[in-house]
């Protein structure tokens, strides 16, 4: 199976410090619709981890995020895309889940809910806790430089990467890179 795990708010949409709490807030990224879309054409599975302690500090509920994610899955349906799954962290960050990125919980559901084993599966995200938690799962980590990233974007990616890493400008960039690879033929063994 050809599966890719996203992040979903500053990685498919825009973020905010203030949570994105209704459907009105949900604004995609440029491009980022059309990337996952992309990703289906060529046979990806495409699941998202997602934390949204929002849940858990009582700022939105379930409907809500339900709400967020079935005008996500309409705009998609209209360019030939799906998301197959969402998986997301409810909790707030003081009440020590195990699915709380960076801690890979979430990935892990994602492997044993597609029953896959997640070594080299590519992950992309905008923040290091992103990378982490998929790097910890056995994951290929992918920094996209939008969201909590996007102040890299003229410099230096932050400290503190997984080893092997790799940046890309935005959804897009990494959907390209991803397709290119898989587009490649395998090395002839000897």
């Amino acid at each position: 199976m050809k599966l890719v795990i996203l992040d979903r708010d500053g990685t498919i949409n825009s973020d905010s410090d203030d949570f994105v709490k209704t459907p009105e807030e949900w604004l995609p990224l440029p491009g980022a619709l059309e990337a996952i879309a992309r990703l289906n054409h060529a046979g990806w599975h495409v699941v998202i981890a997602s934390n949204q302690s929002g849940l858990g500090r009582g700022l939105f509920d379930v409907a809500s995020l339900n709400a967020i994610h079935a005008k996500m899955n309409k705009m998609l349906a209209a360019l030939g895309g799906r998301v197959d799954a969402v998986f997301y962290c409810p909790h707030s960050p003081e009440e020590s889940c195990n699915c709380r990125k960076p801690l890979p919980g979430l990935f892990e559901q994602i492997g044993a809910r597609f029953g896959v084993p997640l070594k080299g599966v590519p992950t992309a995200g905008d923040s290091l806790r992103d990378l982490l938690a998929g790097a910890a799962a056995g994951c290929e980590p992918h920094l996209v430089l939008t969201g909590k990233s996007a102040q890299y974007r003229n410099g230096v990616p932050p400290e503190g990467m997984p080893p092997g890493t790799l940046v890309h400008r935005d959804l897009s960039a990494f959907a390209d890179f991803i397709l290119e690879r898989s587009a490649r033929p395998a090395p002839a063994s000897l």
